[in-house]
């Protein structure tokens, strides 16, 4: 009797980290003849999905841009009814992202929005601390550049002299100085710019933009973007050896 050879495939393993910039809910709105408001709503309910999503293909860190330092600058409405719809997932989805195993961290600038919705981020990230299946960073309020200047900021405070002031030096300053750099950048809604979000952190990160509106993102437009991130050839500035022997 003949052998039989069996090829076993190992999986790829998935990116660590991935960051979205979840465009798209106002346009999602409108083609259904909606206040941008509903766009927003059916958006929190997609980002659920995605987190269980993740932790089903073991990514460990996953950062969504909620709302940026620019988008103060959107209709009073709209900002107000983003603010009261934080609070109203937090109280919705916070049991369940902690039953999920998900930490939850806030990444932004907290002054410039009520003591309401800090002391609902603050609940958020104490009763999940203790968790360790993926960590869901929320950036709200948050900009590249204003990461960038207060790193620079705690630096100078700290005493940090500049000839002590290395990029690992400052890396440690940054407000997810925590995680790991994202490995995959993904932006839906067609779009194609990364609009201020992560600056520091994606040097060399891989980007998908997508034509999906986020309310519409699931598992196969996620898989569809891990796949785009397996094919890239990652040197980080270098070469491969058998790119340098040719």
């Amino acid at each position: 009797m003949s052998a039989v050879l069996t090829v076993s495939r190992e999986r790829p393993a998935p990116p660590r980290h991935v960051a979205i910039v979840m465009d798209g809910n106002g346009r999602w709105a409108k083609k259904r003849f909606l206040p941008r408001f509903f766009g927003h709503k059916a958006g929190v309910d997609t980002l659920v999905k995605v987190v269980q999503a993740c932790i089903d293909r073991d990514i460990e860190h996953l950062t969504v841009f909620a709302f940026s330092s620019e988008n103060w600058k959107r209709p009073s409405d709209e900002v107000s009814g983003l603010m009261g719809l934080v609070l109203a997932a937090v109280s919705r989805y916070l049991a369940k992202m902690g039953a999920m195993g998900v930490r939850i961290r806030i990444v932004g600038d907290r002054d410039a929005v009520s003591d309401k919705l800090r002391n609902a981020w603050n609940e958020a990230e104490t009763s999940t601390a203790h968790n360790s299946k993926l960590t869901l960073n929320v950036a709200f309020n948050y900009g590249g550049r204003w990461d960038i200047v207060q790193a620079c900021r705690k630096a100078m405070a700290a005493g940090v002299t500049p000839e002590e002031l290395t990029e690992a030096r400052l890396t440690e300053f940054m407000a997810m100085a925590y995680a790991p750099d994202p490995d995959l950048f993904i932006r839906t809604g067609g779009e194609v710019r990364i609009s201020n979000f992560l600056l520091w952190q994606a040097a060399y990160t891989e980007f998908v933009f997508s034509d999906c509106l986020w309310p519409e993102f699931g598992d196969r437009e996620l898989d569809a973007a891990i796949a785009a991130f397996h094919e890239r050839d990652r040197r980080f500035g270098g070469v491969k050896e058998a790119a340098a022997a040719a």
